[in-house]
């Protein structure tokens, strides 16, 4: 086919949901396109795997800024998911919303139905929390939210220390505060990562109205006037154009969607022009203000056993346990079991603050 009723461009965190969504609806048809591969790598299931992944360029966009003014000029480093399930394939699984304050300035800022009160129900169906269902969240969605199989001995002592500071104890960062000392709780199911798309993806596969594109990077939307009527993408040396009968849906992240959009002619006229981009509509606001978490990591060498890294002794223990491969028949997509015992979670402490 080279027409569908809903285009969606990224099969990260927002465009697995959309597929799912909108293909529950038989009489339409959605094509999801997605840059990067399939969710096959084992790695990516494997909650430890997550430590391997940083600069693994089939699976990471691997971006990095610009030299940063307070930075010292240095580059700061931009890892972006490039496979199905963006970087909901290979983060630390952290579950952790936004505040309620940033959902209620956009509100208030003109960005109407996108207060806490109003993006809270929709939360709470799409969770499936371990602990229960309560005024925050919600039990029998498709996305798993579990405490960690395992908590490193560090990470207590981390949470002990804090505590003598008089830091408050937290054990809910998406309950009634973010701020405070305690465990995350994780995307992760029976110990393997719940990713966006073995949660929204992988259930909606069978569906013979959906069309999943694989290892097509999208250059631009194709508008007509002042609408948007396709997107054209290459898919090696091919170049194709898709065109959409109802809506393009544009979900490539916080740093490609505003991209892809100025490619296409929409954004900062002068910017533009200044690389011969015919502007389409002259929107200042694209590509600007983007506001990101500082991460900071310390690596030390340490004694303790419980530590979290590379060595002889855990690399033998690892081998000893062997890979187990099961395959999972659903439609088009095989999931790999890493572990004869499952991985523990990642053994996240913190401190959040107001984000």
């Amino acid at each position: 086919m080279d027409q569908f009723d809903y285009i969606i461009v990224g099969a990260g965190s927002a465009g697995c949901v959309l597929a799912n969504r909108l293909s529950d609806n038989q009489a339409v048809s959605v094509c999801l396109i997605e840059a990067g591969p399939a969710d096959s790598n084992p790695l990516i299931h494997a909650p430890i795997g997550f430590s391997l992944m940083g600069e693994n360029k089939k699976l990471n966009w691997c971006f990095e800024t610009v030299p940063q003014q307070h930075l010292n000029g240095r580059r700061g480093f931009q890892p972006r998911g490039r496979v199905l399930g963006g970087s909901s394939s290979i983060n630390a699984m952290i579950y952790a919303r936004g505040t309620p304050a940033d959902y209620d300035r956009w509100d208030e800022a003109g960005a109407t139905g996108w207060s806490f009160r109003d993006v809270l129900p929709y939360f709470r169906k799409s969770q499936d929390q371990e602990r229960g269902e309560d005024e925050f969240h919600g039990t029998g969605g498709p996305l798993a939210v579990s405490d960690l199989r395992y908590k490193n001995p560090l990470s207590q002592m981390f949470i002990e220390s804090a505590r003598e500071l008089n830091l408050p104890a937290n054990d809910d960062f998406n309950g009634k505060s973010q701020e405070g000392v305690g465990f995350y709780q994780v995307t992760q199911r029976h110990g393997r990562r719940c990713s966006a798309a073995a949660a929204f993806l992988s259930p909606a596969s069978s569906r013979s109205n959906l069309t999943v594109l694989t290892g097509a990077h999208v250059e631009k939307i194709v508008i007509d006037g002042k609408r948007a009527v396709g997107v054209q993408f290459h898919n090696g040396d091919r170049s194709v154009t898709l065109q959409a009968n109802r809506e393009v849906l544009l979900s490539a992240g916080g740093l490609q969607s505003p991209q892809l959009l100025m490619l296409s002619g929409i954004g900062p006229a002068a910017h533009l022009r200044e690389r011969g981009i015919e502007v389409i509509h002259d929107s200042p606001e694209v590509g600007d203000n983007l506001q990101d978490h500082f991460d900071y990591t310390v690596i030390r060498r340490v004694t303790s056993s419980h530590a979290m890294g590379y060595t002889l002794s855990r690399t033998m223990r690892a081998m000893r346990r062997g890979p187990v491969h099961v395959e999972s028949r659903r439609s088009r997509r095989v999931h790999t079991h890493l572990w004869r015992r499952t991985s523990p979670g990642y053994p996240a402490a913190f401190c959040p603050g107001h984000r």
